[in-house]
């Protein structure tokens, strides 16, 4: 019989500072003809694994041609945008990170760096599919498991001699982005807005958005613009004889039953029961 024995050493060095990286949001895009290639920033860092076609990454006066097998950093608050070839459209999977800035790579400038990989990408690859897949799947412990699966990409990438970052603890306060979106949802509730309208607002992505409002006001922007609407509602309903279906269409709700719904969610009475109390307690 032979065997091999390894020991782990307990003072090793981890060149991932894992207490401030944090995996904020993966998609997966593919071009289509109604791709709109707009200049935008993001709070936190975009990690970009391109996998198929070919295509350019324009920044602020500068465009820098990728394609599959590239894997693109474009740190914190740098204002880019990705450009797909017509003919062989660009595919990539991207993550959110928060805390992490590329210093260096095959290619770069300020803002940003590029690894180009001949090998080895088929196993930065493979973990990243097991991370989409235990972000879709959502079992118990998968945004533990999504977030070692960064850092091991990420090591996998700091292997790279020519590869460096840092990492630098996220502030925690009212972000611009979040104020932003929270003062246009006050002042715009009663129009009809979605998760994508509000995230254009900030020019950040929706999952980015998302979390961070809800880390900076303890509630969803969806969230927070019903709240604006049953809190308006209330006063409708007490001070006006307006119908539910006038109240409804005045503030955005797309019918008059999402607004009961959302009205009894919130205030744990229907409307109209809330409208009876009003009237109860002035005795009209």
């Amino acid at each position: 019989m032979s065997t091999s024995h390894y020991v782990l050493d307990p003072l090793a060095v981890n060149p991932v500072d894992r207490s401030v990286t944090k995996l904020l949001y993966v998609s997966v895009t593919r071009y289509s003809p109604e791709w709109h290639s707009i200049l935008h920033t993001h709070p936190c860092a975009e990690m970009f694994f391109v996998t198929g076609g070919s295509g350019s990454l324009s920044l602020s006066g500068k465009t820098v041609p990728i394609g599959i097998n590239d894997v693109i950093i474009v740190n914190p608050g740098t204002e880019h945008t990705e450009i797909s070839s017509e003919n062989q459209p660009l595919e990539y999977i991207v993550m959110g990170v928060d805390g992490l800035e590329a210093i260096s790579g095959d290619d770069g400038g300020d803002g940003y760096s590029i690894i180009h990989f001949q090998t080895g990408a088929d196993q930065i690859l493979f973990y990243l599919r097991c991370l989409l897949k235990e972000i879709e799947r959502k079992l118990p412990g998968y945004s533990t498991i999504c977030q070692d699966l960064l850092e091991v990409v990420l090591l996998l990438l700091m292997r790279r001699s020519q590869f460096t970052v840092t990492f630098v603890p996220a502030v925690h306060k009212s972000s611009k982005e979040c104020a932003v979106v929270r003062r246009y949802i006050e002042n715009h509730f009663k129009e009809s807005l979605t998760l994508d309208d509000l995230a254009a607002v900030a020019h950040v992505s929706k999952y980015y958005l998302s979390h961070a409002f809800s880390r900076e006001y303890g509630t969803s922007p969806i969230n927070y613009l019903l709240s604006c609407r049953i809190q308006e509602s209330l006063y409708l309903l007490s001070e006006t004889r307006m119908s539910l279906s006038q109240i409804a269409g005045m503030l955005g709700f797309s019918s008059p039953s999402y607004f009961s719904q959302s009205f009894r969610r919130m205030q744990g009475i229907s409307p109209m029961a809330y409208r009876s109390q009003c009237r109860e307690s002035d005795g009209s």
